[in-house]
């Protein structure tokens, strides 16, 4: 499909740069071969017996000559319009490219996360159907059963909505206290704070959702030892000293739907932290990583 469109984009570039190459090349003929043919007349005119009067087949000889120097210069031009034009194609068409690649793998991983738990629902269903003599608790197991399964749907379905909502999100810029949003956040949970005034320019309610999805990553890989914020020159750092992630695994940790060795241990579908950087890309925010396995993980974001 790329291909066939780079060979077109590349004929429709190639097109356009030879049309005014030849436009270009006629008036420089034109223009060239009447200078010729005018000082050859007026040589004529004003002196008739004159033995230094142009040999009409020199004039000939040079208009041939400036021919096919033009022919040869347009002949090059377009073999290096081709090149330049196939790979310019290929430079224009790469982001959709990627960009449709992404989408794929996307609906296939949202498609694949969807089908667990609707299996789930369905095998347990029709298990229930087939019991003729169910008792009401057996029923009502299944039925707690279904509505788990309801709930992770459910949970995966807000995680998408949120990571398109964020994707397309036109952030209004207002001046907004960010160790206030921390502190909410936090609540009155055991955390080590280290937070100074500092106010940044963006979204509330989206920056409450990054603080939030950062600390409940915390939690939940921190292995239930102290998690530590700090807030300095704009710079949020959250800490904590669990499991830790695998440093193959560090230059992934953003992407949709990815989900290390460490991490499959623990409920979740790997959208979380790709909320997260949505929410700080939008925010002209950088958001980085860091960790050693074992001793524990920091993320820092890093407000301009």
């Amino acid at each position: 499909m790329f291909t066939e469109a780079r060979i077109k984009l590349t004929l429709f570039y190639l097109t356009i740069i030879m049309v005014i190459s030849i436009f270009f090349s006629a008036i420089i003929y034109q223009g060239a071969t009447f200078e010729l043919s005018r000082i050859q007349n007026r040589q004529r005119i004003m002196r008739p017996n004159s033995a230094f009067v142009i040999d009409p087949d020199i004039v000939r000889e040079t208009k041939n000559r400036i021919f096919i120097s033009l022919l040869a210069l347009n002949g090059i031009i377009l073999i290096g319009s081709g090149l330049s034009g196939y790979f310019l194609a290929g430079k224009t068409l790469s982001p959709i490219q990627k960009m449709m690649d992404e989408q794929k793998e996307f609906i296939s991983n949202a498609s694949h996360e969807l089908r667990t738990p609707l299996a789930a629902l369905k095998s347990q269903i029709e298990v229930g159907l087939r019991s003729k003599k169910i008792s009401t608790k057996d029923l009502i197991e299944l039925l707690k059963s279904n509505l788990d399964d309801v709930n992770n749907m459910t949970k995966l379905s807000d995680y998408l909505l949120k990571l398109n909502k964020q994707q397309n999100a036109k952030v209004e810029f207002k001046k907004v206290d960010l160790t206030k949003i921390i502190k909410e956040v936090a609540g009155t949970r055991n955390f080590k704070l280290n937070l100074t005034n500092t106010v940044v320019r963006g979204d509330r309610d989206s920056l409450k959702e990054l603080v939030s999805i950062l600390l409940d990553n915390a939690i939940k890989y921190g292995g239930g030892k102290e998690i530590s914020l700090s807030l300095r020159n704009k710079i949020l750092k959250i800490t904590d000293h669990g499991i830790g992630i695998p440093e193959e695994d560090l230059p992934h940790v953003f992407d949709r739907f990815f989900r290390g060795d460490k991490a499959r241990s623990h409920d979740g579908y790997g959208l979380g932290l790709s909320i997260a950087k949505q929410i700080a890309d939008n925010h002209n925010a950088k958001i980085k990583v860091e960790s050693k396995l074992g001793f524990g993980t920091t993320f820092k974001v890093i407000f301009s």
